[in-house]
Protein backbone atom coordinates (compact mmCIF):
# COMPACT_ATOMS: atom_id res chain seq x y z
CA UNK A 1 0.00 0.00 0.00
CA UNK A 2 3.15 2.20 0.42
CA UNK A 3 5.15 2.20 -3.04
CA UNK A 4 9.34 3.69 -2.32
CA UNK A 5 11.38 4.69 -5.02
CA UNK A 6 14.57 6.56 -5.17
CA UNK A 7 15.13 9.69 -7.57
CA UNK A 8 18.47 11.01 -6.95
CA UNK A 9 18.42 12.12 -3.66
CA UNK A 10 14.76 12.30 -2.95
CA UNK A 11 12.60 9.06 -1.77
CA UNK A 12 9.62 8.77 -3.06
CA UNK A 13 6.54 7.95 -1.67
CA UNK A 14 3.19 7.28 -2.98
CA UNK A 15 0.56 6.24 -0.64
CA UNK A 16 -1.45 3.23 -3.26
CA UNK A 17 -4.78 2.87 -1.87
CA UNK A 18 -7.24 4.65 -4.15
CA UNK A 19 -9.80 2.42 -4.18
CA UNK A 20 -10.48 3.76 -0.33
CA UNK A 21 -9.45 7.53 -0.84
CA UNK A 22 -5.82 6.20 0.65
CA UNK A 23 -7.30 6.13 4.06
CA UNK A 24 -5.26 4.98 6.69
CA UNK A 25 -5.22 1.91 7.54
CA UNK A 26 -2.84 -0.60 9.79
CA UNK A 27 -0.57 -1.11 6.48
CA UNK A 28 -1.02 2.61 5.30
CA UNK A 29 0.55 3.82 8.97
CA UNK A 30 3.05 0.96 8.87
CA UNK A 31 4.16 1.61 5.42
CA UNK A 32 4.26 5.56 5.79
CA UNK A 33 6.80 5.24 8.75
CA UNK A 34 9.01 2.25 7.37
CA UNK A 35 9.31 4.16 4.20
CA UNK A 36 10.63 7.35 6.38
CA UNK A 37 13.03 4.84 8.19
CA UNK A 38 14.46 3.86 5.14
CA UNK A 39 15.09 6.97 4.23
CA UNK A 40 16.41 8.44 7.38
CA UNK A 41 18.73 5.27 7.12
CA UNK A 42 19.75 6.24 3.49
CA UNK A 43 22.93 8.61 3.28
CA UNK A 44 22.05 8.91 -0.10
CA UNK A 45 18.68 10.49 0.47
CA UNK A 46 18.22 13.76 1.54
CA UNK A 47 14.59 14.71 1.82
CA UNK A 48 11.24 13.07 0.59
CA UNK A 49 8.20 13.61 -1.46
CA UNK A 50 4.97 12.11 0.10
CA UNK A 51 2.57 11.84 -2.48
CA UNK A 52 -0.93 9.50 -3.15
CA UNK A 53 -2.46 7.64 -6.08
CA UNK A 54 -5.95 8.21 -7.51
CA UNK A 55 -7.96 11.45 -7.14
CA UNK A 56 -7.57 11.86 -3.15
CA UNK A 57 -4.47 12.60 -1.17
CA UNK A 58 -6.11 11.35 1.86
CA UNK A 59 -9.85 10.79 3.63
CA UNK A 60 -8.38 10.25 6.81
CA UNK A 61 -9.12 7.43 9.20
CA UNK A 62 -10.74 4.45 7.68
CA UNK A 63 -13.34 4.15 9.55
CA UNK A 64 -14.11 0.43 8.65
CA UNK A 65 -10.96 -0.14 10.11
CA UNK A 66 -12.00 1.39 13.17
CA UNK A 67 -15.29 -1.01 12.91
CA UNK A 68 -13.17 -3.38 13.02
CA UNK A 69 -11.81 -3.13 16.16
CA UNK A 70 -8.40 -2.37 13.80
CA UNK A 71 -8.26 1.61 15.32
CA UNK A 72 -4.97 0.85 17.38
CA UNK A 73 -2.96 0.54 14.25
CA UNK A 74 -4.10 3.21 12.48
CA UNK A 75 -1.52 5.00 14.62
CA UNK A 76 2.54 3.38 15.29
CA UNK A 77 4.16 3.35 19.05
CA UNK A 78 6.86 5.98 17.46
CA UNK A 79 5.06 7.59 14.23
CA UNK A 80 1.77 8.36 15.95
CA UNK A 81 -1.43 8.79 13.13
CA UNK A 82 -0.61 7.50 9.85
CA UNK A 83 3.23 6.37 11.33
CA UNK A 84 3.94 10.42 10.94
CA UNK A 85 2.17 12.50 12.37
CA UNK A 86 4.62 12.14 16.08
CA UNK A 87 7.59 10.65 14.04
CA UNK A 88 10.83 11.81 14.88
CA UNK A 89 13.07 12.59 11.66
CA UNK A 90 15.64 14.79 10.50
CA UNK A 91 15.34 15.29 6.56
CA UNK A 92 12.64 17.22 5.16
CA UNK A 93 9.60 15.80 3.39
CA UNK A 94 7.71 17.61 0.92
CA UNK A 95 4.12 17.16 0.44
CA UNK A 96 2.47 16.56 -3.37
CA UNK A 97 -1.15 16.47 -3.62
CA UNK A 98 -3.27 16.03 -6.35
CA UNK A 99 -6.30 16.16 -4.69
CA UNK A 100 -8.01 16.87 -0.75
CA UNK A 101 -6.70 15.86 2.36
CA UNK A 102 -9.41 15.67 4.83
CA UNK A 103 -9.48 15.07 8.36
CA UNK A 104 -6.30 12.50 9.55
CA UNK A 105 -5.17 13.20 6.19
CA UNK A 106 -4.76 17.17 6.41
CA UNK A 107 -2.59 16.02 9.74
CA UNK A 108 -0.51 14.22 8.06
CA UNK A 109 0.33 17.36 5.50
CA UNK A 110 0.17 19.33 8.51
CA UNK A 111 3.47 16.97 9.88
CA UNK A 112 5.15 17.73 6.86
CA UNK A 113 7.40 20.54 5.96
CA UNK A 114 6.62 21.98 2.88
CA UNK A 115 3.84 21.71 0.57
CA UNK A 116 2.74 21.14 -3.06
CA UNK A 117 -0.59 20.96 -4.32
CA UNK A 118 -2.25 21.33 -7.34
CA UNK A 119 -5.17 23.33 -7.99
CA UNK A 120 -7.76 20.46 -7.78
CA UNK A 121 -6.80 19.92 -4.16
CA UNK A 122 -8.29 20.66 -0.90
CA UNK A 123 -7.63 20.64 2.58
CA UNK A 124 -10.10 19.83 5.64
CA UNK A 125 -10.42 19.43 9.33
CA UNK A 126 -14.49 17.84 9.12
CA UNK A 127 -14.08 16.27 12.95
CA UNK A 128 -16.62 18.97 14.93
CA UNK A 129 -19.35 17.67 12.17
CA UNK A 130 -19.01 14.44 14.32
CA UNK A 131 -18.34 15.56 17.53
CA UNK A 132 -14.84 14.28 16.95
CA UNK A 133 -11.81 15.93 17.97
CA UNK A 134 -8.78 16.62 15.25
CA UNK A 135 -6.24 14.50 17.43
CA UNK A 136 -3.28 14.31 15.55
CA UNK A 137 -1.89 17.61 15.14
CA UNK A 138 -4.40 19.96 13.26
CA UNK A 139 -5.25 21.43 16.85
CA UNK A 140 -2.10 23.08 17.24
CA UNK A 141 -0.52 22.90 13.77
CA UNK A 142 -3.04 24.52 11.55
CA UNK A 143 -2.91 27.80 13.52
CA UNK A 144 0.99 27.91 13.24
CA UNK A 145 0.62 27.25 9.54
CA UNK A 146 -1.94 30.22 8.49
CA UNK A 147 -3.23 32.62 10.01
CA UNK A 148 -5.18 32.24 13.20
CA UNK A 149 -8.69 32.93 12.38
CA UNK A 150 -8.76 31.01 9.51
CA UNK A 151 -7.60 28.12 11.15
CA UNK A 152 -9.94 28.52 13.47
CA UNK A 153 -12.57 28.95 10.98
CA UNK A 154 -11.94 25.42 9.64
CA UNK A 155 -11.25 23.96 13.16
CA UNK A 156 -15.00 24.90 13.98
CA UNK A 157 -16.91 24.64 10.72
CA UNK A 158 -14.97 21.65 9.81
CA UNK A 159 -15.43 23.16 5.82
CA UNK A 160 -12.64 22.93 3.75
CA UNK A 161 -10.43 25.46 1.95
CA UNK A 162 -9.30 25.07 -1.68
CA UNK A 163 -5.88 25.13 -2.98
CA UNK A 164 -5.59 28.42 -4.07
CA UNK A 165 -6.82 29.98 -0.94
CA UNK A 166 -4.77 27.98 1.09
CA UNK A 167 -1.60 29.15 -1.59
CA UNK A 168 -2.92 32.44 -0.93
CA UNK A 169 -2.58 32.80 2.66
CA UNK A 170 0.64 31.10 2.93
CA UNK A 171 0.05 27.43 3.53
CA UNK A 172 0.65 25.66 0.02
CA UNK A 173 4.69 26.75 -1.15
CA UNK A 174 3.86 25.68 -4.83
CA UNK A 175 0.86 26.03 -6.87
CA UNK A 176 0.50 23.04 -9.78
CA UNK A 177 -1.85 22.46 -12.45
CA UNK A 178 -3.73 19.31 -12.23
CA UNK A 179 -1.88 16.11 -11.59
CA UNK A 180 1.44 17.89 -11.83
CA UNK A 181 1.92 18.45 -8.65
CA UNK A 182 4.15 15.62 -8.08
CA UNK A 183 6.74 17.62 -10.98
CA UNK A 184 6.58 20.64 -8.86
CA UNK A 185 7.50 19.02 -5.81
CA UNK A 186 10.37 17.08 -7.40
CA UNK A 187 11.89 20.44 -8.79
CA UNK A 188 11.33 22.04 -5.39
CA UNK A 189 13.65 19.34 -3.92
CA UNK A 190 15.82 19.46 -6.52
CA UNK A 191 16.39 23.23 -5.47
CA UNK A 192 16.71 22.64 -1.83
CA UNK A 193 19.05 20.24 -2.94
CA UNK A 194 21.66 22.28 -3.57
CA UNK A 195 22.41 23.42 -0.65
CA UNK A 196 24.46 21.50 2.48
CA UNK A 197 21.95 18.53 3.55
CA UNK A 198 23.30 18.97 7.13
CA UNK A 199 22.73 22.76 7.28
CA UNK A 200 19.33 22.00 5.73
CA UNK A 201 18.71 19.34 8.45
CA UNK A 202 20.01 21.90 11.66
CA UNK A 203 18.02 24.37 9.98
CA UNK A 204 14.55 22.68 10.29
CA UNK A 205 15.22 21.24 13.57
CA UNK A 206 15.79 24.58 15.09
CA UNK A 207 12.88 25.97 13.18
CA UNK A 208 10.32 23.49 14.03
CA UNK A 209 11.70 23.91 17.88
CA UNK A 210 9.91 27.58 17.83
CA UNK A 211 6.39 26.99 17.52
CA UNK A 212 6.00 23.05 17.38
CA UNK A 213 4.90 21.94 21.28
CA UNK A 214 4.66 18.16 20.33
CA UNK A 215 4.72 16.13 23.61
CA UNK A 216 1.68 18.48 25.28
CA UNK A 217 0.06 19.46 23.18
CA UNK A 218 -0.51 15.77 21.48
CA UNK A 219 -1.39 14.92 25.13
CA UNK A 220 -3.51 17.58 25.40
CA UNK A 221 -5.10 16.98 21.81
CA UNK A 222 -5.75 13.26 23.09
CA UNK A 223 -7.40 14.12 26.13
CA UNK A 224 -9.97 16.21 24.59
CA UNK A 225 -10.62 13.50 22.26
CA UNK A 226 -11.33 11.29 25.04
CA UNK A 227 -13.93 13.99 26.59
CA UNK A 228 -16.11 14.27 23.66
CA UNK A 229 -15.72 10.49 22.88
CA UNK A 230 -17.40 9.86 26.12
CA UNK A 231 -20.87 12.13 25.17
CA UNK A 232 -23.92 10.72 23.95
CA UNK A 233 -23.36 13.05 20.63
CA UNK A 234 -20.56 11.02 19.55
CA UNK A 235 -22.89 8.18 18.81
CA UNK A 236 -25.51 10.38 17.42
CA UNK A 237 -22.92 11.83 14.90
CA UNK A 238 -21.27 8.51 13.76
CA UNK A 239 -25.30 7.52 13.50
CA UNK A 240 -26.03 10.60 11.39
CA UNK A 241 -22.91 10.16 9.22
CA UNK A 242 -24.03 6.10 8.61
CA UNK A 243 -27.71 7.68 7.35
CA UNK A 244 -26.36 10.63 5.97
CA UNK A 245 -28.57 13.17 7.79
CA UNK A 246 -28.32 15.81 9.93
CA UNK A 247 -26.79 15.39 13.71
CA UNK A 248 -29.47 16.04 16.48
CA UNK A 249 -26.84 17.66 19.10
CA UNK A 250 -28.06 17.46 22.83
CA UNK A 251 -24.46 18.75 24.23
CA UNK A 252 -23.99 16.06 26.59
Amino acid sequence: MIDYEKRGNVALITINRPEAKNAVNGDVAEGIEAAIDKAEADDDIWLGVLTHAGDVFCAGADLKAINSGDAARLSTPTGGFGGITSKQRTKPIIVAMNGPAYAGGCEIVLSCDLVVASTDAKFGVPEVKRNLVAAAGALFRLPAAMPKNLAMEMLLTGDPIGAERAYEVGFVNRLADPGKAVDVALEFAAQISENAPLAVRKSREIALKSYDTDEEAFRDSGVAMGEVMSSEDTKEGLTAFIEKRKPNWQGR
